[in-house]
């Protein structure tokens, strides 16, 4: 059933369109994850959302619309990137706000604290000072004070941008797993590709206040809809192609292509782990320029001995080549995706 209906959302700072025309439904205990560069309109689209941003368009909410509807009466709640924690209240108090605001009693209050402390792995922490809180116990507070009303939406704008990578990787795994047990409707923006991939049930991509693609993380990882998105998921080995039957003609010479893909010009992207490195007298011969540890595997970045673009492989920690080696290289049809022509 779906919770959250957008009807041509639009936003506009003057002249331009922070948001145009957006269009997107959240089912009930989903967890929709938007991903996009700065600027691409996801903050905008929460705050819209909200009803913090005047915006044209419908947002439906449980199929009423939220037009008449004021911020504090949408039940929904916002966990912003900084936190927002009220320095002059302890833990207990910042987690009961929302409570207080919607008049609950005091012994409702303690139980609902108590209750969603416990949750975010921070019990009996109602006395502790704000200050004396880490920034991974920061966000675990603001993430408890979002939840305390019981918002029928938890919208979270970057909610782990300020944490070092391993408190993120951590948290995300803990944060899935939690509205999963409450069964919380999830709307979170975040910049993180992996952030966004370890949360989400579906994945919605943004550029310049547009939808680019949506779908599942496997999906949008696997079939990316676009040069554009392509390459914000990190994937940079892309060129202009000719597509004929089951090959491909490009700067890099004649590759494979999936049964079924897309003929004639468009662009084609072969994800690293798809350049196979063979021996030098082999493929498409090629010199090693860069090799960078990413901590599974090493990335190869390899320059075509007879011209064209650069190309990055993935090899296993042991057998990466050295640098300024020649080898040769082979492609596997199975990692190459054909893109529109842009």
């Amino acid at each position: 059933m779906t919770l959250l209906e957008l009807e041509d959302l639009t936003v506009r700072f003057g002249g331009r369109a922070v948001l145009d025309s957006v269009g997107l439904t959240v089912a009930e205990h989903e967890i929709v994850c938007v991903l996009g560069p700065s600027g691409s309109g996801k903050s905008t689209l929460l705050r819209a959302i909200a009803g913090l941003q005047p915006a044209a368009g419908r947002v439906l909410l449980g199929g009423a619309d939220q037009a008449p509807v004021p911020v504090h009466r949408r039940g929904v709640g916002l966990m912003f990137q900084d936190h927002q924690l009220f320095p002059q209240r302890d833990v207990g108090g910042n987690v009961a706000f929302g409570l207080r605001m919607h008049g609950a009693g005091k012994a409702e209050q303690r139980e609902r604290v108590a209750e969603l402390l416990d949750l975010v792995g921070l019990p009996g922490s109602e006395r502790r000072a704000v200050a004396s809180l880490s920034g991974g116990e920061q966000q675990r507070v603001a993430l408890a004070r979002a939840l305390a009303p019981r918002p029928r939406l938890l919208m979270l704008d970057e909610p782990l941008g300020q944490l070092d990578r391993g408190l993120r990787e951590r948290l995300v795994v803990e944060l899935r797993a939690l509205f999963t047990r409450l069964g919380t409707t999830v709307l979170a923006v975040t910049h993180d590709q992996g952030e966004a991939f370890a949360l989400a049930d579906r994945v919605v991509v943004m550029r310049d206040g547009r939808i680019a693609q949506a779908g599942t993380p496997l999906e949008v990882w696997q079939r990316p809809a676009s040069e554009f998105v392509a390459r914000f998921l990190g994937f940079d080995n892309v060129v202009p192609a000719t597509v004929t039957g089951p090959s491909a003609d490009t700067a890099w010479g004649k590759l494979p292509v999936p049964d079924g893909s897309r003929q004639g010009s468009c662009r084609v992207l072969v994800r690293p782990a798809g350049v196979r490195i063979v021996g030098a007298d082999a493929g498409l011969p090629c010199e090693v320029v860069a090799r960078t540890f990413r901590g599974s595997h090493v990335a190869v970045t390899l320059r075509p001995c007879g011209g064209g673009p650069v190309l990055e492989a993935e090899c296993d920690l042991g057998a990466a080549p050295a640098l300024a080696d020649r080898v040769g290289v082979t492609f596997a049809a199975a990692e190459v995706v054909t893109l529109p022509a842009e």
